[in-house]
C-alpha cells in the first residue's frame, strides 16, 4: 500500500519556500511529496505588500491543500500556524493531521501579529535585541536577517475568519524548539490566553526538538524525522 503523504509546507513571518530547503530532500528520502510554500507578499523583498491581506495567504494554503492528491500532512512553523489554521478550517476533510512547529492556532478575529514593527506595507523583522537568546540558538541574528523578507503589515492588524468548528477534530501534533513540550503543557494547563485554541483540541501530541526557534534552519534532520513519524 502506498503510504506516501502529501505534506504542505507553511513559514512563519520573513521566510519563504527556502527555508525548508534542507527538510524537502528529507521528506521526499522518506517517500513523501513535500509542498514549501511562499505566501502571497514573501516573494521578494521589493514585492508590493500593500494589497496583501490574512485572507490572501491563508487561501494560497487552501489551493495548497486542494491541489494534493489525498488529505495532507499541514505543516506551520510559527505564525504560519496560524495561517495553517485557516486553511484547516476552510478544509477540515482533506487534512489527515496538522503539525504546529514553534508556535500554535490562532482564535478567531484577534490580529494575528499585533506588536510587531512595520513601516508602510511592511512587517519588518525586528532588531537583535527584540529576541530572546532561546529564540536565536544555533542560528543566530545575522543569518537571519540574511534570508528575511518583510511581510505583509496587514498580519498586524487582521485576524482570522473561522466557520468550522470541526478543525478542533483533526490531530494535532506541536513541535517545541525553544522551550519544552513540557512547558508548553504547563501554558496550556494554566489557561494562558495565547494558547487557549490547544486546550480545545481533541486529539494532541508533542515532540521536543531542542534548537531556537527556526528547527528547519537549525535542526533539519531532527525535524524532517518528527514530520515523518507524523505522516506515518
Amino acid at each position: 500500500m502506498d503510504t506516501a503523504m502529501d505534506i504542505v509546507l507553511v513559514p512563519g513571518l520573513w521566510l519563504d519556500a527556502s527555508c525548508w530547503d534542507a527538510v524537502v530532500p528529507l521528506l521526499e528520502k522518506a517517500g513523501h511529496h513535500p509542498h514549501p510554500l511562499t505566501l502571497p507578499g514573501l516573494e521578494s523583498r521589493g514585492a508590493d505588500r500593500s494589497g496583501v491581506h490574512v485572507a490572501d495567504q491563508v487561501e494560497a494554503v487552501v489551493a495548497a491543500i486542494d491541489a494534493a492528491d489525498a488529505p495532507v500532512l499541514l505543516v506551520g512553523h510559527s505564525l504560519g500556524c496560524a495561517i495553517a489554521w485557516g486553511a484547516l478550517d476552510a478544509r477540515v476533510d482533506r487534512v489527515a493531521k496538522a503539525v504546529y512547529v514553534g508556535g500554535w492556532p490562532a482564535a478567531g478575529g484577534a490580529p494575528l501579529a499585533a506588536g510587531f514593527p512595520t513601516k508602510g506595507p511592511d512587517l519588518v523583522l525586528p532588531g537583535p535585541d527584540d529576541f530572546d537568546e532561546a529564540d536565536l540558538r544555533d542560528l543566530g541574528y545575522d543569518a537571519l536577517a540574511a534570508r528575511a523578507i518583510p511581510s505583509p503589515a496587514t498580519l498586524t492588524t487582521e485576524g482570522l475568519e473561522l466557520t468550522d468548528e470541526r478543525r478542533y477534530g483533526v490531530p494535532a501534533l506541536f513541535v517545541c524548539p525553544e522551550y519544552t513540550a513540557d512547558q508548553l503543557r504547563a501554558w496550556v494547563a494554566d489557561g494562558e490566553a495565547s494558547v487557549a485554541e490547544i486546550a480545545r483540541l481533541e486529539d494532541v501530541a508533542y515532540a521536543d526538538v531542542p534548537t531556537g526557534h527556526w528547527p528547519q534552519l537549525t535542526r533539519p534532520e531532527e525535524l524532517a524525522a518528527v514530520l515523518v513519524d507524523a505522516a506515518g
